[in-house]
């Protein structure tokens, strides 16, 4: 449902843009900052570009500015005795705490002079997850799809655990289990302890022989999104009658993984709300079950509750907040900057 106008004078209230950035492209919702939920959308499918000064901010700009004006544009409506004007902007991007410094050079004073916005917040989309998952009170959150983070806070900072990457961690994220189960079915076609056969068939009829994978994945520049394309295929291994007791075993040593790192961010004392979001927990039973165990174990006095929301809905919950001066989680140089207001 779009927004209704709320344009008729200088004293109406402000809109907010909540921007997500991310592997599959860009995404952007205008709200009204006094009601996040009222909310419209526009997406291109165009990532932004990463170069040697890290996420490209001229190209990213290039697509938002665009996206925006025509969502202000419909927002106020033909007949607004004002133009809409933009309160805060919130945009979370994959990557922006180690490859962000271009956005954090540019986006402040380019934004202010294209859109007339003063607030702003540059998040991690670690950050964004957690906003759009338990919006801005503390607890942690699991974001886990081909990659793994665990974020958490207490209000007062940042805890994080892991997100880094599938040759160092990313443990029990999409990758990590696609990459265990071609390894099992790797020890199968040699006939070493610990393979597959179940997940062998799985990788031949998938990838073709399995001598040719190491000569298929290897060359390719998204072998992360490759690996993570079979652990649907573990989980299906998992659970099909009779059982794969090598694949079962995969998905609970994941499960463990991920509990490891949401007990590392998890605030100490009292009592914890911990939220999964991403593509990952789309997976069901065959990882939740194993997965519920070792939170229990690992997290007694923790509280699983349901993600509200995705990251899109935690970076317009984020501008929302800083629109209005309520924005309660912790500032932090990389995770989450928020430059000083722009003079007028």
């Amino acid at each position: 449902m779009r927004p209704s106008p709320r344009t008729t004078g200088p004293a109406a209230t402000p809109w907010v843009l909540g921007v997500d950035s991310g592997g599959s492209g860009l995404r952007v919702a205008l709200a009204d900052a006094s009601d996040p939920r009222r909310v419209t959308a526009t997406a291109s499918r165009e990532p932004v570009r990463t170069g040697p000064a890290g996420i490209d901010a001229a190209h990213l700009l290039d697509q938002l500015l665009p996206m925006a004006r025509t969502l202000l544009d419909e927002a106020a409506g033909p007949d607004a005795a004002f133009p809409a004007t933009i309160g805060a902007v919130a945009i979370g991007a994959a990557g922006m705490a180690t490859l962000g410094d271009d956005l954090r050079a540019r986006l402040p004073e380019a934004l202010r002079s294209a859109l007339g916005v003063r607030r702003l917040a540059l998040a991690a989309d670690a950050v964004t997850a957690y906003a759009g998952a338990l919006g801005l009170r503390p607890g942690a959150v699991v974001a886990a799809g081909t990659g793994m983070i665990a974020l958490g806070t207490d209000l007062a900072g940042w805890r994080r655990a892991d997100g880094w990457g599938h040759l160092l961690g990313d443990c029990g994220g999409g990758a990590w289990i696609g990459r265990a189960g071609l390894e099992a079915a790797l020890r199968a076609h040699d006939g070493r302890g610990g393979g597959s056969p179940a997940l062998l068939t799985r990788v031949e009829a998938v990838f073709g022989p399995a001598p040719e994978l190491p000569g298929l994945l290897y060359p390719r520049t998204d072998r992360p999104a490759v690996l993570a394309s079979f652990a649907p295929e573990v989980a299906r291994c998992a659970t099909a009658a009779p059982g794969d007791p090598v694949a079962a075993a995969i998905l609970r040593e994941a499960a463990g993984h991920i509990a490891d790192a949401a007990a590392a961010v998890c605030p100490p004392s009292g009592e914890c709300e911990v939220a999964l979001t991403g593509g990952l927990f789309t997976m069901g039973d065959p990882l939740l079950v194993p997965l519920r165990a070792a939170l229990d174990e690992r997290l007694p006095h923790a509280r699983a509750v349901p993600a509200a929301g995705d990251p899109l809905a935690g970076a317009v919950r984020v501008a929302a907040a800083l629109a209005t001066d309520g924005l309660r989680l912790p500032a932090d140089g990389r995770l989450l900057h928020v430059p000083t207001e722009q003079g007028s």
